[in-house]
């Protein structure tokens, strides 16, 4: 079939085996059955034929350089289930996976900036040009996730783009490896679809959302029906309580970054518990409410 789009798209090119890689004017898909990859020109292409040629085939997404031959095994192995690199049982890694978002992204020139921040080697690999993983192991895990938000800030001004980081868990080398990446990598993609903007993220910043985001519909309606209607009346109460429990109940620091008087603080803290009925320094209250934060995040 990928054959017979060649005669459509002039300039595509036709693979027998998944290629190297390739310029990143090209988009590339795949065809199961026939073991075909087509090269099809991005200028060629509107969004109705790409979204119609991703419902028909699986868009592979190539390496815009030439990889080292561990970078290379690295790429193959989480992203294509190539076979597992040849390391030390004992080996622990972790994954740093980023997205860069901006005009002229170029992966040559952010790479090196990246690996910078690193005292030791690690492997980087893109997706796309902007799209990548770090691969740390054990031995060389040497930021906090602090300093890496300090990275992503120093990228932003010296690059002019916005960057955000999954800074995933360390796992020991197995074969479960690449099913824990590609959890991972679930969970970033859930994020930067559907929460609000930060350069940092983490398993714990991304499930509760991600859990909210996957309840059943009838227990989404009984929050709403419980607490999220008080926000849909006053969306600055919801900002504010959202804040307050994000910054761990503490008064001065959520005044501080909402530009507010802590006065001002109390008495919408007040306000939200004359209204509900329900506690923010109880534990299971606090729970409930972010809980319906998050509801109302996402519905807005």
């Amino acid at each position: 079939m990928l054959k017979k789009l060649m005669s459509i798209y002039k300039d595509s090119i036709l693979y027998s085996e998944l290629p190297k890689h390739t310029s990143d004017q090209f988009y590339i898909f795949f065809d199961e059955p026939q073991k075909n990859w087509l090269a099809i020109p991005k200028a060629s292409l509107t969004e109705k034929e790409i979204n119609l040629l991703q419902v028909l085939y699986e868009q592979v997404k190539i390496p815009l350089k030439p990889l080292s031959t561990l970078s290379r095994i690295w790429h193959d192995y989480l992203l294509f289930n190539g076979s597992m690199p040849s390391l030390s049982a004992e080996s622990n890694f972790r994954f740093i996976q980023f997205h860069v978002k901006g005009l002229g992204v170029d992966p040559t020139e952010i790479e090196p900036a990246i690996k910078g921040f690193f005292s030791d080697e690690v492997q980087i690999i893109w997706e796309d040009d902007h799209n990548g993983i770090v691969i740390e192991e054990r031995r060389q895990l040497s930021l906090t996730e602090s300093e890496l938000s300090s990275m992503a800030d120093t990228l932003e001004s010296d690059f002019y783009v916005k960057i955000s980081f999954y800074f995933g868990r360390v796992y020991p080398f197995s074969s479960h490896l690449r099913n824990q990446f590609l959890q991972e990598k679930e969970y970033f993609e859930f994020a930067k679809e559907n929460l609000e903007r930060t350069n940092i993220l983490t398993f714990e910043k991304i499930f509760p959302a991600f859990v909210a985001f996957n309840l059943p519909d009838f227990m989404k309606e009984k929050i709403k029906q419980e607490l999220s209607s008080v926000f849909s009346e006053d969306p600055e109460l919801y900002t504010t309580i959202k804040v307050f429990l994000e910054n761990n109940l503490n008064a001065s620091l959520t005044a501080k970054k909402l530009y507010i008087h802590r006065n001002t603080l109390q008495y919408r803290i007040d306000k939200f518990i004359d209204k509900t009925g329900v506690q923010l320094k109880d534990f299971y209250g606090a729970f409930t409410v972010f809980l319906a934060c998050l509801l109302f995040e996402q519905r807005k």
